[in-house]
């Protein structure tokens, strides 16, 4: 089940414990960020088996508007993550609802 950026928004500021992961790019990170940890797609794979003891935990991706982040959530879940969750729109949907 995905997770939108008022869902997100509300456990950001509840400061629930969840694994918040952003899948761009370095450059598209410094612009701006979340505060989520920053695995590139290109490079998520070394990032689930960072998490794999952290299976059943939940995991909220995100990128610049959802396709990456859609991919890597694919990926997790292939790899026995329960509990994964994708940002619907991304941070292209967080700046609307958030200006």
């Amino acid at each position: 089940m995905d997770i939108t950026v008022q869902e997100l928004k509300a456990k950001l500021d509840n400061g629930d414990d969840f694994i918040f992961i952003d899948v761009r790019e370095l450059h598209e990170y410094e612009e701006f960020n979340l505060g989520a940890i920053l695995i590139p797609l290109g490079e998520i794979m070394q990032g689930i088996e960072t998490y794999s003891d952290k299976k059943d935990s939940e995991v909220v991706l995100h990128c610049r508007s959802g396709n990456r982040s859609g991919m890597a959530k694919t990926l997790f879940e292939q790899n026995g993550f329960k509990n994964v969750r994708n940002l619907t729109g991304g941070v292209l949907a967080w700046v609307q609802a958030f200006p």
